[in-house]
């Protein structure tokens, strides 16, 4: 909690920047890769130039960690989106006390914990990128086991009592039907949006969800499938993304929106 803190008034111009106590405090570090990687993928379609963006966060949390980084290092403008009222009070307060954020961040409350996308996005509303960082787990269980094998792999296989690494809530961490589910509903839900946001994406922490979720987007029809490898230390993940603007769309969606700004 204090290294965040410190860097995000070092790095970042945050002053203020506090969590409820068991909340998920996250990796700064891992987190900026994501916003960093979300850049390279606008400038691809914007002839190498980072446009001033529009994004959505799916899952905002009470940290507001993707917008705070977001709106320092590109000057994006964020809608977050959460299903934890609570959580929504909290993020509250950390934009209040941050006069960048309370221009750049809209947080929304997702009042069906079934959905992702639905009840969220406004008619005729357009994101250029949708970021998500689904929880990752099935059930408490699979978190601990997760977290027992992770600190037994990183001590040479002596087993060691654990706790769940960050904290977090129970859905911060899981969900029925872990990531793989959830992420199956939000790229269900995308085709629902196609044509308003331009770049899904999401966090995929188990390579072997991949294959499910490529066949899905092939069903879906999504134009263009990108994953993108992510190495923090000792951790690996990846990025799915994924738009279904054809050539013409998006040519069209770079000359009306990122031209202008």
């Amino acid at each position: 909690m204090l290294l965040n803190k410190a860097l995000l008034l070092t790095h970042y111009d945050i002053d203020y920047w506090e969590l409820p106590e068991g909340y998920l405090c996250p990796p700064v570090p891992g987190r900026a890769d994501y916003i960093h990687h979300a850049s390279d993928l606008l400038a691809g379609k914007n002839f190498g130039k980072i446009p001033k963006a529009h994004l959505l966060d799916v899952g905002v949390g009470a940290n507001c960690i993707y917008p705070i980084l977001g709106t320092a290092l590109y000057d994006w403008s964020f809608v977050g989106s959460e299903i934890d009222a609570f959580a929504i009070e909290h993020a509250n307060g950390i934009i209040q006390k941050n006069a960048r954020l309370t221009k750049q961040l809209e947080l929304r409350r997702q009042e069906n914990k079934d959905a992702v996308l639905q009840g969220v996005l406004q008619a005729e509303e357009k994101f250029d990128l949708v970021i998500c960082n689904p929880p990752f787990h099935r059930s408490a269980e699979d978190a601990q086991e997760n977290a027992d094998r992770k600190v037994k792999n990183l001590n040479k296989g002596r087993s060691l009592e654990t706790k769940l690494n960050f904290s977090g809530q129970a859905h911060e961490l899981w969900c029925p039907g872990g990531e793989k589910r959830f992420i199956s509903t939000l790229v269900n839900e995308s085709k629902d949006f196609a044509k308003q946001c331009f770049w899904f994406t999401s966090l995929v922490s188990k390579a072997a969800h991949l294959k499910a979720l490529e066949d899905s987007l092939d069903y879906h029809q999504a134009v263009e499938l990108r994953t993108i490898n992510m190495t923090q230390g000792n951790k690996s993940s990846r990025i799915l993304a994924w738009t279904f603007l054809n050539k013409e769309e998006q040519v069209e969606w770079r000359k009306s929106r990122w031209e202008k700004a």
